[in-house]
């Protein structure tokens, strides 16, 4: 959904994949780097399938802002911060504590890696994301185990959590919805995107 607004690589949902993917688009020539995906909603108030196109980023203590070129090209921001983390943050508990820490609105796990690749190589970046799991709302264990490292689902290790725990299958319908509705949020931002006038 996403190879109309350039080059692909995919970090996997993770930090470490993350930077893979941004140093291999680096190494091939990108002039920009472009953080886009699904994230955690912060804010109470923001619902899955809302856009979450930040100011800033901050990451391990850091603030990085996002390049004003770009941030008029995606249509300006929807939220100021995004917090990058390197682990999931899976507990309405959780969440509700980075929000309170960081006033972040949404967080994700690959868009500081992004920052920092192109803060390093002297290239802008942007975020675009899309909310996907609300504030108030825990992740199911086995969402937590459903991507592999390419970003894909991982089918049985998401059987064997549901096997060993049953219960989880509400939320795990719950998630579903509201990874579709998050989905067809970043198609029609990409979609838009695509094709508006460059700035």
């Amino acid at each position: 959904m996403l190879r109309r607004l350039g080059a692909i690589a995919v970090g996997g949902g993770s930090e470490a994949g993350a930077f893979a993917a941004a140093r291999r688009l680096v190494a091939n020539g990108a002039t920009a780097l472009v953080s886009a995906g699904l994230a955690g909603g912060l804010e109470p108030a923001l619902s899955p399938g809302q856009r979450a196109i930040p100011a800033e980023i901050l990451y391990d203590g850091t603030t990085y802002k996002v390049d004003p070129t770009l941030l008029r090209r995606f249509g300006g921001a929807t939220v100021v911060r995004l917090a990058a983390v390197a682990t999931p943050v899976a507990r309405a508990a959780d969440k509700a504590r980075l929000f309170a820490a960081t006033g972040a609105a949404v967080v994700d796990m690959e868009s500081g890696a992004v920052a920092v690749v192109a803060t390093a190589a002297g290239l802008p970046f942007a975020v675009l994301r899309v909310v996907c799991d609300p504030a108030g709302r825990d992740l199911p264990a086995a969402a937590l185990a459903a991507l592999d490292g390419n970003g894909t689902i991982a089918v049985l290790r998401v059987l064997a959590s549901v096997l060993r725990h049953p219960g989880q299958i509400p939320a795990l319908l719950r998630l579903a919805r509201d990874a579709a509705t998050a989905r067809a949020g970043l198609r029609a931002m990409a979609g838009e995107i695509a094709d508006s006038p460059a700035v």
